[in-house]
This record gives C-alpha cells, sequence and structure tokens, in this order.
C-alpha cells in the first residue's frame, strides 16, 4: 500500500461541508425551524453579493477564506421572526420589511453565531486556528452584484443551496485558497464545549444546609442537667 493510501486528506468539499453542519446546527437551535442544505453543490467562479440581504465575512490564520450567505427577502423574514419569537419577542413588535435594520442586525448576529461555530470545528477537527472578522450586511433591493477582495492566492469557490422550513431558499458561498490536510497520526478530536457544564465548573462550591436543631435533643439535655442537680442536693 501506498504512503498516500495510508493517509487521508481533508480539502475543500470537506471543510465546505463542515461549515454547512455549522449552518444547519446553528439556525436550527437559534430558530427553532428545520433548515436543511441540497444534496449538490456547485462549483463557481468568483463569490458575490446578491439581493435582497448578503452577509460575508472573511477568516484568516492557518487558512484564508470568505463566507457568504446571500439571502432572499423571505428566508430572512421568516429566520428573523422565528430567532426573535424564540427569544420571547412579541410578534407586534416584529419589522414588517427586509429593509429594517433590526432585519440586517439579526442576520449578522447569525452570520457571526455559524462563522463562529465552524472556526470551533476547525480548531477540535483539523488542529489548526482560524480567526474571523466582523460580519458585514449589505441590503440591496436592486439586481446588483458586488463581488469581495479575500486576496486569495488560488481560489477555489463552492455554492450550495439551503432551504428553511417554510421552503424559503438562501444561498452559502465559500471562497478558500486551494488547501489539504493530511492526517499524519491518529488522534481524538475534541467534543464541543457544554456551555452549562463550564459555568458550573466555574461556581464555587456551595456549603452543605445547615439543619435545624432538634428541639427534642434540647430537652433531653435539660432533664440530664436537672436529674444532676437534684442529686447533688442543689
Amino acid at each position: 500500500m501506498s504512503q498516500s493510501e495510508k493517509t487521508s486528506a481533508y480539502g475543500t468539499d470537506d471543510l465546505l461541508i463542515s461549515l454547512c453542519n455549522s449552518v444547519t446546527r446553528v439556525l436550527n437551535l437559534a430558530t427553532h425551524s428545520p433548515i436543511h442544505y441540497s444534496g449538490m453543490v456547485q462549483r463557481i467562479s468568483k463569490t458575490s453579493l446578491k439581493p435582497d440581504i448578503g452577509c460575508f465575512v472573511l477568516f484568516d490564520g492557518g487558512f484564508s477564506g470568505l463566507v457568504i450567505i446571500n439571502f432572499s427577502a423571505q428566508a430572512a423574514m421568516e429566520l428573523y421572526a422565528n430567532y426573535l419569537l424564540n427569544m420571547g419577542m412579541s410578534r407586534a413588535d416584529l419589522a414588517s420589511s427586509y429593509t429594517s435594520d433590526e432585519v440586517s442586525n439579526v442576520m449578522g448576529e447569525l452570520m457571526n453565531q455559524v462563522v463562529g461555530d465552524f472556526t470551533g470545528r476547525v480548531r477540535r477537527e483539523l488542529q489548526t486556528h482560524i480567526t474571523q472578522n466582523q460580519p458585514k450586511v449589505l441590503v440591496l433591493n436592486k439586481q446588483v452584484m458586488l463581488s469581495v477582495n479575500a486576496h486569495l492566492d488560488n481560489p477555489e469557490a463552492r455554492r450550495v443551496s439551503f432551504y428553511t422550513g417554510s421552503n424559503n431558499i438562501f444561498y452559502l458561498e465559500l471562497a478558500i485558497d486551494h488547501t489539504e490536510f493530511i492526517k499524519l497520526h491518529d488522534f481524538e478530536a475534541q467534543d464541543a464545549p457544554d456551555p452549562d457544564a463550564l459555568m458550573a465548573e466555574s461556581q464555587p462550591p456551595q456549603p452543605p444546609p445547615q439543619t435545624a436543631p432538634d428541639p427534642a435533643a434540647h430537652t433531653t439535655g435539660q432533664d440530664d442537667t436537672e436529674s444532676l442537680l437534684k442529686s447533688l442536693g442543689m
């Protein structure tokens, strides 16, 4: 068996699958609604921001790249509403248009959570480190296309279609330099940290609850003292 057959490689499409899983995991939890993606992926020549809401994040470190999510107005409004309703907000207080700043802010927050989950996966599964910048959100009400310069030397780009619980569509685009991770030796990927467990570990130990004195025991003690005094003629 050749050396190449002994090693396992982790390339662009594997990174894309990990990113897609981060999108579905974060949005499922945040909106309490099912999110799924197509089983087919497109190879594209370049990434672009498109109507109605385009979000992008650049990352750098062990490898460099760009993540873009282009939301249709319907998909953005559905995710926005489900997210805030899940947070306890009243439907009457929700924005009525995708052009509202509130909608843009929520899309940027969800994008930040998605890429944060992805960078954590990369750190645990590939034993390397990448950092992200703050997500940028652009509301486009005209049919225009904008390209983001990610300063990639040998870029590869992919596009995946996502669907919300109401079958509204949005698109994920990933551009990264051609890269391949080769496993040099077996290792166990670290588990994702449990926020609740970390909080519990950081709390100081609580003292055991104090029990109230037993009145019957107190009465017995008084009787013994009186008997002793009587025996002494006091």
